[in-house]
């Protein structure tokens, strides 16, 4: 019964990655929910999300619990902005972010990343045990296309890369997810954060065949 359960529980399945670079961060994240990792539910979950004006949240695992955690997290941070009248760094989002997800047993993990007030960017990565780590380089996390991601990331990330280069690497890397990982697909969404702030670069839509004849 149990089983049945997890099984029938709405999921993520998901490619959700993040790329350090020179002068900023790259984040995406494709669309697809599914049921048990085979039925699709949805088309249209955006899985890359704005968290107040400084941060960007990605999430892995139970639709949900993703959106509630995220819901959480951004109250959660502007009550801790309240009350020590400064804006949280970024690694004190990551942290929260770590609480919350332990919370949750298992049932997502996360990536955050966002802007402090001296300008600079940061990328964190969050596993579903609530283990925070700083990304140096690039990560995936553990959403279900993390390997396809991962495999094409090794060979094609280079150090110094700028925030441009890394937005045409996240979209061959997502493409390379979403032709083999059966629980990622129907689109995806790119964002990038620099000290300039956060913005949305790329929301594409991507149709079968037979839906444009």
């Amino acid at each position: 019964m149990e089983q049945d359960l997890k099984n029938s529980v709405m999921k993520t399945g998901t490619t959700i990655l993040g790329i350090v670079c020179k002068d900023g961060v790259v984040m995406a994240s494709d669309r697809r929910v599914t049921i048990g990792g085979s039925v699709v539910v949805s088309k249209h979950m955006q899985k890359t999300l704005k968290v107040g004006d400084y941060f960007l949240y990605s999430g892995a695992g139970s639709a949900f619990v993703m959106k509630k955690t995220k819901m959480v997290l951004e109250a959660e941070l502007r009550l801790k902005e309240l009350k020590s009248r400064s804006r949280p760094t970024v690694k004190e989002a990551a942290n929260l972010l770590s609480v919350l997800v332990n919370s949750q047993a298992g049932h997502i993990g996360a990536m955050l990343g966002g802007i402090n007030e001296d300008g600079s960017t940061e990328l964190y990565t969050v596993d579903p045990a609530g283990h925070v780590e700083k990304v140096l380089d690039y990560d995936a996390n553990l959403g279900s296309g993390f390997a396809f991601v991962l495999g094409l990331l090794e060979r094609q990330y280079k150090p110094n890369t700028h925030v441009e280069e890394g937005v045409k690497l996240a979209v061959e890397a997502l493409k390379s997810s979403t032709q083999r990982d059966t629980a990622s697909g129907n689109g995806f969404d790119v964002f990038t954060i620099t000290r300039d702030g956060i913005k949305q670069v790329i929301s594409q839509e991507i149709r079968p065949d037979y839906e444009s004849e």
